[in-house]
C-alpha cells in the first residue's frame, strides 16, 4: 500500500498512528525529526517571501547646483535628454539663490534681490514625451544641505495685513540631522522636500516661479517628500522637469511665507506614461492617491481638487459620478497646501487606499 503524507497538514499523532506498536522507535523519531524540520523551512521560506526587496538606487546622471533657471517657460533649453526611467541626482540651490548664509541676520533682508527666487535645477528632456503625455517623477532620495533659514519678509506672508515686522533665523543642519530646536522646550522633525517640481508650460513667455500652476511648480506641499510619486501633466514636447527650492520643514499652507529653506541633494527616477491625461499634477504613497487643485482663492482650489478626485475615482474605480462624489465627502481629506505664493493657492485632497479591498480596480 502507498502512503502519502502531506507535512503542512498531517500532524505528528496522526502520523504515527499509521506505524504499530512493534514500530522501530528509532524510525519513529526520525520521521518527527522530518516533520518539524519540513515545517520550519515552510515557515521560513513564508517570511522570506514577505520581506520586501531594497532595490538600490544609482543615479545615472548628475546635475549640479550651478544647471539652473528660475523662469518657467517653453523656450529654455534642457540641461539634459534621458529616456524614460532614468534615474538622476539633483542637487539644487536655496530659495534665494545663496543671497543669505549662516551667519545672516535680519538687516540682511533688506538687500535680497527677488529676481533671483527659486533657481531651479533643470531641465530635463524625456525622449517621446508629448502633450498629453503625463511624467512620473518618483523621489527616491532626498538629503538636507549643511544649513538653512527661515524668515518673515515685510509684505509677504498670508496675514501680512495683520503681523508686522521682519525675522530672520538660520539652522545648522547636515544630511545627518533629523531634528532642529526651535526654542529650548520646542523641537522639529525635519522632513525635508522640494518646493519647487514642474515641467514646462506651452509658453515662451518667461513665467514667475512663485505661484503654482497647472504644469506644478511651487506647490509647497510637504507631502511631496522621499517616496512619494508625482505626475505632471506634459505641455510641451519632451516635458522639461525642473525641480528646486529645496525645505528642511514646512507646515501646511507655509503662512508665515517661507520655511526652512534649504540647499538639497535629491534623487529622482523620471518616467513617460502614455495613454493617461491629467489636468494638474497628481500624486501618490503606498498609503493614498491624491490630486491637486490651484486657484485664485481656497474655495476654487479646493473645488479643483474635489473634481480631480471624482474623476480618478471614476475612471481607476468605475465608480458613478454621484458615487464618487458621495465617496470624496465621507474619506476624501482636503488639505491646504500653500497659501501665500500669490495670485494661486493650492489645495489637495487626499483619499486611502485602504478603502479599495486589496487595492484591486474593477
Amino acid at each position: 500500500m502507498k502512503i502519502e503524507l502531506n507535512s503542512l497538514t498531517l500532524t505528528t499523532h496522526s502520523f504515527l498512528n499509521f506505524f504499530d506498536m512493534q514500530t522501530n522507535k528509532s524510525l519513529q523519531l526520525c520521521i518527527v525529526l522530518l516533520l518539524i524540520f519540513s515545517c520550519k523551512n515552510e515557515t521560513q521560506t513564508k517570511v522570506d517571501s514577505e520581506i520586501k526587496v531594497v532595490k538600490e538606487i544609482k543615479p545615472q546622471y548628475t546635475l549640479t547646483k550651478d544647471q539652473t533657471h528660475n523662469k518657467f517657460s517653453s523656450t529654455i533649453e534642457p540641461i539634459l535628454r534621458v529616456k524614460s526611467g532614468a534615474i538622476v541626482e539633483a542637487f539644487t540651490e536655496d530659495a534665494f539663490d545663496e543671497q543669505f548664509d549662516i551667519n545672516s541676520t535680519v538687516e540682511d533682508l533688506k538687500n535680497f534681490n527677488l529676481d533671483l527666487v527659486h533657481p531651479l535645477t533643470g531641465p530635463v528632456y524625456v525622449e517621446d514625451a508629448k502633450p498629453g503625455d503625463v511624467l512620473k517623477i518618483t523621489l527616491h532620495e532626498i538629503e538636507v544641505g549643511d544649513w538653512g533659514w527661515n524668515a518673515i519678509v515685510p509684505g509677504f506672508s498670508f496675514v501680512a495685513d495683520s503681523i508686522e515686522g521682519s525675522y530672520l533665523r538660520t539652522y545648522k543642519l547636515g544630511k545627518d540631522v533629523t531634528h532642529v530646536n526651535f526654542k529650548d522646550n520646542i523641537r522639529l522633525e525635519l522632513n525635508p522636500f522640494p518646493g519647487v517640481m514642474g515641467v514646462a508650460p506651452a509658453t515662451p513667455e518667461l513665467l514667475s516661479t512663485i505661484p503654482p500652476r497647472a504644469n506644478g511648480g511651487n506647490m509647497d506641499d510637504p507631502n511631496l517628500t522621499k517616496g512619494t510619486t508625482v505626475y505632471f501633466p506634459v505641455f510641451v514636447e519632451g516635458g522639461l522637469f525642473s525641480i528646486g527650492d529645496g525645505h528642511a520643514l514646512q507646515g501646511h499652507g507655509e503662512v508665515c511665507g517661507t520655511a526652512i529653506e534649504v540647499p538639497l541633494r535629491v534623487i529622482y527616477e523620471i518616467e513617460l506614461v502614455k495613454n493617461k491625461t491629467i489636468k494638474e499634477p497628481q500624486y501618490e504613497t503606498d498609503d493614498y492617491y491624491a490630486t491637486t487643485g490651484f486657484g485664485t482663492t481656497i474655495d476654487e482650489a479646493a473645488k479643483k481638487a474635489t473634481l480631480y478626485m471624482i474623476d480618478y475615482l471614476m475612471t481607476e474605480y468605475k465608480l458613478t459620478q454621484l458615487e464618487a462624489y458621495a465617496l470624496c465627502s465621507l474619506s476624501g481629506d482636503l488639505k491646504i497646501a500653500e497659501t501665500v505664493d500669490v495670485p494661486h493657492m493650492l489645495v489637495t485632497m487626499h483619499i486611502s487606499k485602504n478603502l479599495f479591498e486589496d487595492d484591486k480596480k474593477e
